[in-house]
């Protein structure tokens, strides 16, 4: 790595060698991007929302393995919206920073944070999967879709504990796959779905803690579940998209909230889907 790549400050350079695998696969893996202080620092916030100290509301902490109906000690993958939301505190965090950073390396100018998630896979949870999916089929389909979706380790992410899956180059298809409720009922479940095709090519990206994924909206992207006995599997999600986008999900109501109206979730979630 040459010296001017990586890590200073509240900056990360992207290698160019990275910056043409993100445009040509939908993906890339950077190592490095914040430090084990910094990942200790965010992971004792992290667990604030876990242990329900930050209270979150309604369908903003939910199982995205499930319908709404499962108990909280059956979860099994912990999705917390909107954690800057419920505090405060955390906007502008170093992970935030460096991610601006990158995004605007990655996807161009006039990139600007829409939302952050905590998705978390308890231990032993093997049925703990999320589903095939592309990222726009959850969103408003804007005229500038541009996206930078980052996906921080807080635990090392393996294929035993169920890291991201990407196929890639998945990006570069016209049309988005068709997705569909998880559960049949956006009303009972969030999660939408996609099927791979028989040409697909799956491809696990296991990282280290404090490395991220980033990854583009059209990209197909999933995880297994948990088979570790021991090992939890934590990330923190930002999403870094166009300033036109996130201007037009909030004049039509679109927080990214799992609170937001039903109209507003079926009307960007079904009848956007290509």
């Amino acid at each position: 790595m040459e010296a001017s790549e990586g890590r200073q400050g509240d900056d990360y350079t992207v290698a160019s060698a990275d910056i043409e695998a993100f445009h040509k696969n939908g993906f890339v893996h950077l190592k490095g991007v914040l430090s084990e202080a910094e990942v200790v620092s965010l992971e004792e916030e992290y667990m604030k929302f876990i242990r329900r100290e930050i209270p979150v509301e309604g369908r903003d902490f939910c199982d995205m393995s499930s319908d709404y109906t499962k108990p909280l000690e059956e979860y099994s993958i912990i999705n917390i919206m909107l954690p800057s939301r419920y505090n405060s505190s955390l906007r502008s965090n170093i992970y935030e920073r460096c991610a601006a950073s990158i995004a605007q390396q990655l996807c161009g100018p006039e990139m600007v944070f829409d939302y952050d998630q905590l998705l978390a896979k308890p231990p032993s949870r093997t049925d703990g999967v999320f589903s095939w999916h592309q990222d726009l089929a959850y969103w408003p389909v804007t005229k500038d879709t541009r996206t930078a979706s980052f996906w921080l380790a807080i635990d090392n992410s393996s294929m035993e504990n169920g890291c991201l899956r990407f196929v890639p180059g998945s990006h570069l298809e016209k049309e988005l796959r068709h997705h569909g409720p998880l559960h049949g009922d956006r009303d009972k479940s969030h999660t939408l779905a996609a099927t791979l095709g028989d040409t697909d090519i799956e491809m696990p990206v296991e990282i280290c803690r404090g490395d991220v994924t980033v990854h583009h909206e059209r990209t197909l992207h999933g995880s297994g579940g948990n088979f570790s006995s021991n090992s939890w599997r934590r990330a923190w999600v930002l999403a870094f998209r166009s300033k036109s986008a996130v201007e037009e999900e909030r004049r039509i109501g679109f927080t990214h909230s799992h609170n937001d109206s039903l109209q507003v979730l079926n009307q960007v979630g079904i009848e956007n889907v290509a």
